[in-house]
């Protein structure tokens, strides 16, 4: 009898969806980033633990968030929202 390997995924265990956001800084600049719990992230970025980017542009505003499965799919959708023009960005809403 062999035993599985530590690193197999779980069939069993329910698929984590990754989501794109977006946020709006006090200065009006937008970040999009991925997370796993948009939340939790954006608290991570209020408190000044998020990415360097974010840090004393306050107050942060969760501008957009969407749903996109496994990590390399938001990963994708990442880089086409940074490339999308300021107005394109501006359009999207959190639905």
């Amino acid at each position: 009898m062999s035993r599985p390997q530590r690193n197999e995924p779980n069939q069993d265990a329910p698929q984590a969806d990754w989501f794109v956001y977006l946020i709006r800084c006090g200065d009006g600049t937008l970040y999009c980033g991925i997370a796993l719990d948009v939340e939790a992230r954006l608290k991570q970025h209020q408190e000044g633990k998020g990415a360097k980017y974010t840090r004393g542009r306050g107050p942060l505003a969760l501008v957009y968030r969407e749903a996109c499965g496994s990590k390399a799919e938001a990963l994708r959708r990442e880089q086409s929202v940074k490339r999308m023009p300021r107005a394109a960005k501006l359009r999207l809403h959190v639905p």
